[in-house]
Parts: C-alpha cells; structure tokens; sequence
C-alpha cells in the first residue's frame, strides 16, 4: 500500500498479541528510524519485548493498554520545536510501521516512564511514546472535524490543498481534539498553526506529515 492508503488504513490499537517484531519487519522499522534521526536530530529508540513499559501500580492499573512489549521512544534535546517534530517524524515511522503490517498507537500517558528501556542523555527529553505490534484487531475510525473548520482558503481551494485536508482530517491527536488550521495564503504558501492546550505541538507535527502526503504537490510550501 502506499502513503496515503496507510493514512486511511491506521487506527489506534492498544491491544496486542504476543507476535514478535523480527527480520525483516524489524530491519525496514529501523531503518526508517534511523532515516527520521538522521533528518531531524531526534534520538528515536525502538524498544522491544518490554513487558514493563505499561505495567506498574497507578499507571498499569488504569491504562486501557494490554499486552504492550514493544514501543517507539520519541527522545531529543530540548528545543523551540522539540514537539513538533516528535509528532512529524513519529507518525512518519507511524505510517511506514502500517505499511509493514504493525498495529501503533500514540500514548500520551499510561506508560511507565522508569521502565522504559531507553537512553536519555543530558539535555534531551522523552517527549512521547508510540506503542507498537501486532494488534488484536485493526482499531476502529475516530470522530474528525469537518474539513471548513481545519482549514482555509480565501479563494476557490485548489484540488491539492482540499486533498492535503482531508489526509490532515484523519491524523491522530490527543483526546481527538484536533486543534491544528491550515490557512492558504496565497496560491502557493500554506500557513500551518495551533491553540495553545496539551499536547497540540505533537499534534501539529502529525497533521503537517498528513498534509504533505495528502497534498502530494510541488505547487506549494510553508510558511
């Protein structure tokens, strides 16, 4: 499947089997891994067959996660757009983790900070962790806001920017909130922002790789 068949296919899970990720499932996860570090500064780190990671009293007791041994460790040093780019490049291993047939689900809370096999140096942050494998199921669709109230164009939207909406409409955020507006400045440049609340950065960085794969067009930039 491509790109954007991936986008549509994705949902959250956070039910898991005991498959594991070996071979060549686990070669091409790392290498995307190491592309997006590589690309962006970021320290991502696969941690695999953790069976701690969303265990251990209050945490364990109320996540709605079962069965998680492996995640993806969002990790880099602190900076103006630490956030951002987590979300970016996180669903962008996110989406080629669909493609290769894994079940993902973006976790906020829930997880155990002090179990989490990870390097952590000083300076850097673990902003966020992606669960990861074989789900039970294939998730189920999330609710989304209308496409009016995502984003903007003064004029007739042209037929890239509407197809860059509606692949930003299906991203994953927090609480299915859906902060973020992509505004059409003029033909070609494309404003991308959010309100301020929790989370909403990561959430900005998701629905920008969105867009992109959506809008799939040399025809425009950011702003």
């Amino acid at each position: 499947m491509d790109l954007l068949e991936a986008i549509k296919k994705r949902h959250a899970v956070r039910q898991f089997t005991d498959k594991k990720i070996e071979g060549d499932i686990k070669k091409n996860l790392l290498d995307i891994i190491d592309e997006c570090n590589g690309e962006s500064g970021l320290k991502i780190q696969l941690c695999l067959e953790d069976e701690d990671i969303f265990k251990g009293g209050f945490i364990g007791r109320f996540s709605s996660f079962n069965n998680v041994k492996n995640c993806i460790a969002i990790v880099g040093k602190k900076f103006k757009d630490l956030d951002e780019k987590a979300g970016y490049y996180g669903e962008k291993i996110v989406i080629k983790a669909t493609q290769l047939g894994l079940n993902t689900c973006w976790a906020a809370g829930g997880y155990n900070k002090s179990k989490i096999n990870v390097e952590i140096e000083k300076g850097e942050k673990l902003v966020i962790v992606i669960a990861i494998g074989y789900g039970i199921d294939e998730g189920k669709t999330h609710k989304v806001k209308p496409l009016e109230k995502l984003g903007y164009a003064k004029d007739k939207m042209p037929q890239w920017f509407r197809k860059g909406l509606e692949s930003a409409q299906l991203a994953p955020t927090a609480r299915n909130q859906q902060k973020f507006k992509f505004t059409l400045l003029n033909e070609n440049l494309v404003k991308a922002e959010t309100s301020f609340g929790f989370f909403t950065k990561i959430d900005l960085g998701i629905a920008k790789y969105h867009f992109e794969v959506g809008a799939d067009s040399k025809e425009w930039s950011w702003k």
